[in-house]
């Protein structure tokens, strides 16, 4: 099988178009949640790609996968922590019902 940067870049480009979509259509915080890593995931494989094909230290982008990895998880973290902290005092994820968070 033939592997090409334009192969890696539709499927990056993909990934990102459903998140972003995902993040402006969702109502719900976990969906919400969903399509960022979805978004980071795409990033992720952008530096991946263009790191295999284009780069001459294969370390770089590694690196900077696992800088979006950390920051995926301390985003998950937190994330989730606001989630449970609304549904406590709600009993619901709907961010539309969330307006008493306005500051």
């Amino acid at each position: 099988m033939s592997e090409s940067l334009i192969a890696y870049l539709l499927l990056s480009g993909t990934l990102a178009a459903i998140g972003v979509y995902g993040f402006l259509e969702r109502r719900n915080l976990i969906g919400i949640l969903i399509s960022i890593e979805l978004i980071l995931n795409a990033a992720s494989i952008n530096f991946l790609a263009f790191n295999k094909f284009v780069s001459p230290d294969k370390g770089l982008g590694q690196a900077i996968v696992l800088l979006i990895i950390g920051l995926a998880a301390a985003e998950a973290t937190l994330a989730l922590s606001i989630i449970l902290v609304l549904y406590r005092g709600m009993t619901s994820i709907n961010i539309e019902e969330a307006n008493h968070l306005k500051g």
